[in-house]
């Protein structure tokens, strides 16, 4: 399961189990220090928040070069680039700091803690079990009206798989940088299907934009993204040369977060360079 619908809105598998195994961190840690009124959430908040800051940070440090170009897009978080290992040591850092001013907190923080991250493992081992491990087998339809299968478009490359449509606005901004790459990744190939549209309105779309991308697919009935587990637009997905998932992106790609996804998958493919 990669995305969530909620109502009108789409969460993303993984933001969702942290959400929930945030609340558990604070309920289990508000009962353990209710007798002292050693509250956690405070602490809980600064965590999150100065995770989140170091991993975008140290993100845009490591791709400077390509937002070098655009540097606003250093405060869009909305393309997802964020390095987990530094945010997490920069949360760790303010519980201990927190903990060693606060003593009364650190029964609560260390049980609430301990309780959120068996509820995050156990729920993001569920999350990834759900996930299809091999690219699907389902057929879809060319702009032409011939039968694909994407396993013909993989030709023993690793394969980057676009879900999108012309009426949706993260995947039109997106669009001219999966293009380029697609133009530039010669290890790598790229496949278009988009959901829900007939062949006009894509086409219609992609002559206005003039973006002249190659395999590009039909799915009138959004069955690729039902299968993937994703009810969300853009979705992006990652396989290597053997057809496994080994990524997957929900939400518009910036030309950094796509290199950051792409770097493995050059690596398997035994070529190199950075954008």
């Amino acid at each position: 399961m990669l995305s969530v619908n909620i109502g009108p809105f789409a969460l993303s598998g993984s933001v969702l189990v942290l959400l929930v195994a945030g609340l558990v961190a604070a309920g289990v840690g508000h009962l353990v220090g209710r007798r002292h009124q050693a509250g956690i959430v405070n602490t809980l908040s600064d965590m999150l928040l100065a995770g989140v800051v170091m991993a975008r940070l140290t993100f845009v440090a490591f791709w400077f070069d390509t937002y070098r170009s655009a540097p606003w897009s250093m405060l869009d978080i909305r393309d997802g680039g964020f390095m987990i290992g530094p945010g997490i040591a920069a949360a760790l850092l303010i519980a201990v700091w927190r903990g060693w001013r606060q003593p009364a907190l650190r029964k609560p923080l260390g049980a609430g803690l301990a309780a959120g991250a068996l509820v995050w493992g156990a729920l993001f081992g569920a999350l990834r079990m759900t996930e299809p491990p091999a690219l699907p087998t389902l057929s879809l339809t060319s702009l032409a009206g011939d039968p694909v299968k994407l396993a013909a478009l993989a030709d023993g490359k690793s394969l980057v798989v676009n879900l999108w449509a012309s009426w949706c606005p993260p995947c039109r901004r997106e669009m001219p940088v999966l293009a380029a790459a697609q133009q530039r990744e010669t290890g790598v190939n790229f496949v278009f299907a988009n959901q829900g549209e007939d062949g006009a309105t894509a086409q219609r779309y992609l002559s206005a934009g003039r973006l002249g991308l190659a395999n590009v697919l039909l799915d009138p009935g959004a069955a690729l993204g039902r299968e993937v587990g994703s009810g969300a637009l853009p979705t992006t997905l990652f396989y290597d040369a053997s057809g496994r998932l080994v990524d997957t992106h929900m939400g518009e790609l910036s030309a950094a977060s796509l290199a950051s996804k792409l770097s493995p998958l050059r690596a398997s493919a035994g070529t190199s360079g950075k954008d």
